[in-house]
């Protein structure tokens, strides 16, 4: 590429000569931006694609602009538009210097690299940079990849990291112009609190999508889909049975919060075990898909088991899934496991002998933390007296002192066995939390 070409690119994606719209503001993330960018490493910034990355990381370029740092002192580079030909490290260089040369950058300045992982040898650039010219290097990416063995030994002790997702419900309401502040605010305004949840338990918390009009929702949600397989996984892994590829993804996003074996698949869409196990590993390399092992304190008992599977957006599920009905509680327990998924523990189902079965057990290092159990409708005297014995059951085993059964709408408590066992609107532990 020309020098000419390359800024015409680089003027469109940087503050250097225009305003950039930076949509609206997620402060949790663009603070933890902040905060783990004082420690002068590499940030490497991952999550699935639409979740916000580049939005955030616009939100604190405009932050430190804000502070009093040069607009010239940051360089973007957005490696998916498609005016950048032939993506390679000879590339990047080039960039960098005409930057350089044109920009004349203070000596400690900023790059940010977007969806870097096109870039076959990113992170010997991104080590140059933050080794030897002391720059402060931010990375995004919408593989898991990123943070792989592939990158650890060029990059290891050098970088910290953030995952970002879809709104959480308290950033949903926020962009719904609904301020939840305190109890007060939640008490107040309960039942446009509830409406909103309803909306966000099945369209998901994509930031575009959240902002969308209800008839473009939908369309959006299926061409994330579709970049995710192609861009994320086809293109990059060079896959020939897209079909396959879709049929597998529509499958597992159609049995969200089900146990499923490889073997079980395998025979279900006439698949080989290999192309099963080698597809489902992609999709989760993308942060489409999560797969929960059964507790045991046997690792054999742990691979022999099926795993439960989550997606990580309730929207995007439904965009493509092959669903016929509302199953509110499927797309419940699928929301409460994206929200428990945190960096710093470990998650698992739990299951008897007998084959009851306990949604969630969270693990942080070697101590079990809580028994977590969703059921969206609780009003049954059965269905009470069946949820709160296994999970009863469950934290006995687990020695546990108390469990938590998530509902649609009931709020109470009550004592089994010596074991306390509260009742919570999933709504309201999310705001909660």
């Amino acid at each position: 590429m020309e020098k000419l070409e390359i800024l015409n690119v680089l003027n469109d994606w940087n503050f250097w000569r225009k305003e950039i719209d930076a949509g609206i503001r997620r402060e949790v993330i663009v603070k933890k931006i902040k905060e783990i960018s004082k420690a002068k490493e590499i940030v490497v910034i991952t999550g699935i694609r639409r979740c916000g990355k580049s939005t955030c990381l616009l939100q604190f370029c405009k932050d430190i602009i804000n502070s009093g740092i040069r607009k010239e002192d940051i360089l973007i580079v957005n490696f998916e538009d498609p005016r950048l030909n032939n993506l390679n490290l000879d590339l990047l260089n080039k960039i960098y210097e005409i930057y350089l040369t044109d920009l004349n950058p203070n000596k400690k300045h900023y790059v940010i690299l977007d969806e870097v992982q096109l870039i076959e040898g990113w992170e010997k650039f991104a080590r140059f940079l933050h080794e030897n010219k002391k720059i402060n290097v931010f990375v995004t990416g919408s593989s898991s990849k990123l943070l792989s063995s592939e990158y650890s030994t060029v990059l290891a002790g050098r970088h910290l990291d953030i995952e970002i997702k879809p709104l959480s419900f308290r950033e949903y309401l926020f962009f719904k112009k609904i301020e939840v502040k305190n109890a007060l605010d939640i008490s107040q305004k309960r039942h446009e609190i509830k409406r909103a949840f309803a909306d966000y338990l099945k369209e998901g918390g994509f930031p575009k999508v959240t902002l969308a009009n209800k008839e473009n929702k939908r369309d959006l949600l299926e061409v994330y889909f579709s970049d995710i397989t192609i861009k994320d996984i086809v293109q990059r892994y060079n896959i020939k049975e897209v079909n396959k590829l879709n049929e597998l993804a529509k499958y597992y996003l159609t049995n969200v919060s089900t146990l499923q074996s490889f073997n079980n698949i395998k025979n279900v869409l006439k698949l080989n075990l290999d192309t099963v196990e080698r597809f489902s590993y992609y999709l989760s390399s993308v942060f489409l898909l999560n797969f929960v092992k059964k507790f045991s304190y046997s690792e054999k008992e742990q691979i022999l088991n099926p795993r439960k599977v989550y997606c990580i957006d309730n929207g995007l599920r439904n965009s493509v899934a092959f669903v016929f009905s509302e199953d509110y509680g499927r797309l419940a327990e699928n929301l409460v496991f994206n929200e428990l998924n945190k960096k710093d523990s470990e998650i698992y189902y739990w299951k008897s002998q007998k084959q009851e079965e306990v949604d969630f057990v969270i693990k942080k290092k070697q101590k079990i933390m809580q028994a977590i159990q969703v059921c969206w409708h609780i009003e049954k005297s059965e269905t009470k007296k069946r949820e709160v014995g296994v999970l009863a059951k469950a934290c006995k085993e687990l020695k546990l002192k108390e469990g938590l059964i998530l509902t649609e709408d009931t709020l109470s408590n009550e004592t089994i066995n010596g074991i306390k066992i509260s009742f919570e609107p999933i709504w309201k532990w999310l705001l909660e939390r």
